[in-house]
């Protein structure tokens, strides 16, 4: 049975319009599809899209930290070669 949706779903649009590397938009993660067919989707539809983009944006975030995090290793590690040990 079809759920009565009382309120549309909002688009999760925030009005940055370009596409990552795996074709999602960079400012809502919607897909081509999904951005093209919003209106004519359900409320169910709509929600299942809104879930997809939230993961696809923590997906992104955690490579970002990840990259990040490797960086500062990085950094961190040949400065630390450049003491020497300190019973010398």
């Amino acid at each position: 049975m079809e759920q009565l949706d009382f309120f549309t779903v909002p688009s999760p649009c925030i009005g940055v319009c370009q596409v990552n590397n795996k074709g999602y938009c960079k400012g809502c993660f919607r897909s081509r599809e999904e951005r093209f067919h919003w209106n004519d989707f359900t409320g169910e539809q709509r929600r299942n899209v809104i879930r997809l983009c939230k993961q696809r944006y923590l997906r992104v975030m955690r490579a970002k930290l990840a990259k990040e995090t490797e960086g500062q290793v990085e950094e961190i590690s040949p400065q630390q070669s450049l003491f020497g040990d300190e019973d010398d």
